[in-house]
């Protein structure tokens, strides 16, 4: 009886969900409460990372504010250009020894003269410097100090950037391609990754890159004379640079000033004596742009850029929309120091009276 009673209870007991398994239960139990855990963890830990990432966004942009760099833009070759039913010299009397005239949608050539000798481009070279420069994606904040190697001993010219000046990377461009400050040409070169060595094999590199089949750069200032592109190569030059939003916004700029510090010998009177003392001011100055139509209000440039030595004689180079049609232009060795802005002016007013002429112009080969 005791027997069959211990085994009825025991089988209840068996039977029961408390003893049935209680292993499982706790396994079940220690699993429910380190899922807990990981919720827990997991609900926290999206605020810890939004604020890491708060303070990262934080440090980002206290950086963005310090340094500033522009990405190099991606290149598409300008379409090779036609000169196939371009007017050449009798017909416009321009007074520049080479000329082009490209719609820079087509490549066609509208107006073209010896298009393809070779010359001395002088200040043009300018143009490739920013280039390069940009393309390096060096910070544009940084300071670079003026200092006896940026002096011309070539040519002799002078300079409103005094030894000692610190101007930034990217005030350095914009005297460069504004005011053709040789001083500041020469610094950004200098400042290069390598030095101007480095510089300049990267100028010509970036020539092949851009087709430019008979150029060749010595320098970054174009003061060398042996800085020799033609006419054809200029345009691709020209197209490449406009692909530069920093290089379209400084080079279409009508004027730009900088302050730099400097001392100014005043007059003071002390004691019932008057001696004169050395005073540290800042000094501001301002900079025209070398091409006078960029301050023209009835011009839409987009990229412009003057040049000047004797073997090169005066040049410019531009981008322009002229009766809705996007041109480039290339003047080179221009009779006179206004000739190339006249010539400008009558390339301008030709496209936008006699656009209809020039489409049914009989084919002429280039000169």
């Amino acid at each position: 009886m005791r027997k069959t009673l211990l085994f009825l209870t025991l089988s209840a007991f068996l039977a029961s969900p408390m003893g049935a398994v209680p292993e499982v239960e706790a396994a079940q139990n220690g699993k429910a409460s380190v899922s807990k855990v990981k919720a827990k963890a997991k609900a926290k830990k999206p605020k810890s990372s939004l604020k890491a990432k708060a303070k990262g966004n934080k440090k980002i942009s206290r950086a963005a504010k310090q340094s500033k760099i522009v990405a190099k833009p991606i290149m598409t070759p300008l379409r090779a250009v036609s000169y196939d039913k371009s007017w050449h010299d009798e017909d416009l009397h321009l007074r520049s020894a080479a000329v082009l005239v490209v719609d820079q949608k087509t490549g066609e050539a509208l107006y073209s003269k010896n298009v393809d000798v070779p010359t001395a481009i002088a200040s043009i070279t300018k143009l490739m410097t920013a280039m390069v420069t940009l393309d390096a994606e060096l910070d544009l904040n940084e300071e670079i100090v003026i200092n006896s190697e940026d002096v011309d001993r070539l040519k002799g010219t002078g300079s409103r950037l005094a030894l000692g000046t610190r101007l930034t990377r990217e005030e350095l461009l914009h005297l460069a391609l504004i005011a053709s400050e040789n001083r500041a040409a020469a610094a950004l070169s200098r400042a290069y990754p390598g030095g101007r060595g480095a510089f300049v094999a990267a100028m010509n590199r970036k020539a092949r890159e851009l087709g430019m089949k008979n150029s060749h750069f010595i320098d970054g200032t174009g003061l060398d004379s042996g800085n020799r592109a033609t006419a054809a190569d200029l345009v691709k030059m020209v197209d490449a640079a406009h692909r530069y939003q920093l290089i379209r916004q400084i080079s279409s700029t009508g004027s730009y000033d900088v302050s730099v510090p400097g001392t100014r010998v005043v007059r003071v009177r002390e004691n019932g004596k008057t001696h004169k003392i050395a005073r540290s001011v800042q000094r501001h100055i301002a900079f025209n742009n070398t091409n006078s139509l960029t301050r023209n209000q009835n011009w839409d440039i987009g990229v412009s850029k003057t040049g000047y030595i004797n073997e090169a004689g005066h040049c410019l180079v531009m981008q322009t929309s002229i009766a809705e049609q996007k041109v480039i232009i290339v003047l080179l060795d221009s009779l006179g120091k206004w000739s190339r802005i006249g010539d400008a002016q009558r390339i301008r007013k030709w496209l936008e009276h006699d656009s209809k002429i020039v489409s049914h112009h009989p084919p002429r080969a280039a000169t």
